[in-house]
């Protein structure tokens, strides 16, 4: 799937247009952006209902932030937003480290979990939770088990660094550049690798085999996809390298991409000896 990215400005709107054409022209899953300016202000609502006009039959993944989750009191607020793009689930997204290293962040989760239980046992969508570059730990998925949640993105260690995105941020922070950069290189590589994230979630699937994994963080090629599969993921998701394709060389270049990617696993599959995604996922792994 094409994981969740943007909306809220301007510029949006053209942007998930062509990801949600491609998506719907190639039949993937699309995640928008956090949808979180989307219940502050109505300016920017068709950045995110767009998705949907142009992609009427994939599954489609709404988005907010699990600080707003932490203050829910009832799913109405979030209900808008599912009706807002006519979503299939709705993705609650992890970002501690983020929220921790903006100037601007909200670094009080108190509450997350119990905001997301109420939104599995509330909400009219399945509810997704995801990392978005730091990875979820055996112990943190069987919580949000517990929660009632049954999907889960790892999103682990190996993609975008949201702390070199702060420390670039910072740059021109006057005074404040060089502390702030030293501090936030400390945190450039935390997390979970992804690959080892996978493998602590779907070890989960023993205890609750409807569990639906998914591989994000690095995510750039379909043999990725394919090594996240034999992990025990039950589908991967990519942003950064669908963005930088589309900002390069357009909506041509973006289905190029996945056409690729697309081959790049059955051919993984040929090679293996693996007829269907099942099988794949019960291949024998080596390290190398």
């Amino acid at each position: 799937m094409v994981s969740c990215m943007t909306g809220g400005y301007g510029n949006a709107k053209s942007i998930n247009r062509k990801l949600a054409e491609i998506c719907e022209e190639l039949q993937i899953a699309m995640g928008v952006g956090s949808q979180r300016q989307a219940l502050e202000d109505s300016s920017y609502h068709e950045t995110f209902r767009i998705v949907r006009e142009a992609a009427p039959s994939i599954p489609l993944v709404g988005n907010l932030g699990a600080a707003e989750v932490a203050r829910l009191t009832d799913v109405s607020p979030v209900e808008r937003l599912v009706e807002m793009i006519h979503a299939d689930a709705f993705a609650v997204h992890l970002n501690p480290l983020q929220e921790f290293l903006q100037p601007e962040g909200n670094p009080d989760f108190r509450g997350v979990l119990k905001g997301i239980k109420l939104l599995t046992s509330r909400l009219s969508v399945p509810v997704i939770v995801k990392e978005i570059g730091a990875g979820i730990s055996t112990s943190v998925a069987q919580r949000l088990v517990d929660a009632g949640v049954r999907i889960i993105d790892v999103a682990g260690a190996g993609g975008t660094s949201w702390a070199g995105i702060e420390m670039m941020r910072w740059s021109n922070n006057g005074s404040a550049k060089e502390k702030a950069a030293a501090a936030e290189a400390s945190f450039w590589d935390w997390g979970i690798p992804t690959a080892e994230s996978i493998r602590q979630v779907a070890s989960v699937k023993s205890r609750l085999p409807s569990l639906v994994v998914i591989a994000s963080g690095g995510v750039s090629n379909g043999m990725d996809v394919a090594k996240s599969l034999a992990l025990g993921a039950d589908l991967a998701a990519a942003a950064r390298p669908v963005l930088q394709t589309l900002h390069r060389g357009g909506v041509s270049a973006l289905r190029n991409l996945i056409v690729r990617w697309k081959r790049e696993l059955r051919g993984v599959m040929f090679l293996v000896g693996a007829r269907n995604v099942a099988r794949l996922q019960s291949v024998p792994l080596h390290r190398v």
